[in-house]
């Protein structure tokens, strides 16, 4: 079966115990329809990029599932269909990563941002001198 990460973010006045009961619901809604959820993550609250129906924070859910897709499909109706949830976001991926996501890891545990590969833009070496930025060019 195709593997998947889903992020549910719920409304901030939510209790914590009503926000991780929002991960047994759905979790069962995908047992139902013949997957299973390999590991659930509550990430608290936390603050929102920008407002979502007149909030500003919102309880944040992570879920790594093993579903066929009419049960993701399912669950993310449900989702949508639910008042305390504001937003669904599912991904399928190819293998889960061992461990905690990167929300849940310390920042010790994550390496410097140095570590990370530069991807295609590499030293940029292709710009040349840059020594006329300094002068002034001067007009007829």
């Amino acid at each position: 079966m195709p593997l998947y990460e889903h992020v549910l973010i719920a409304r901030q006045d939510l209790s914590n115990t009503q926000a991780e009961g929002l991960i047994e619901h759905f979790s069962t809604v995908l047992a139902d329809n013949g997957g299973k959820v390999v590991e659930h993550e509550y990430w608290g609250v936390r603050t929102l990029a920008y407002k979502i129906n007149k909030n500003r924070k919102g309880h944040y859910a992570f879920l790594r599932s093993d579903a066929p897709s009419a049960a993701v499909q399912e669950m993310e109706r449900l989702a949508r269909l639910h008042d305390d949830v504001m937003r669904v976001m599912t991904v399928r991926v190819d293998e889960h990563q061992e461990g905690p996501s990167v929300q849940m890891q310390k920042r010790e545990e994550r390496g410097e941002r140095g570590d990370r590969p530069r991807g295609d833009r590499g030293d940029r070496g292709d710009r040349g001198d840059r020594a006329d930025r300094g002068e002034r060019r001067e007009r007829n």
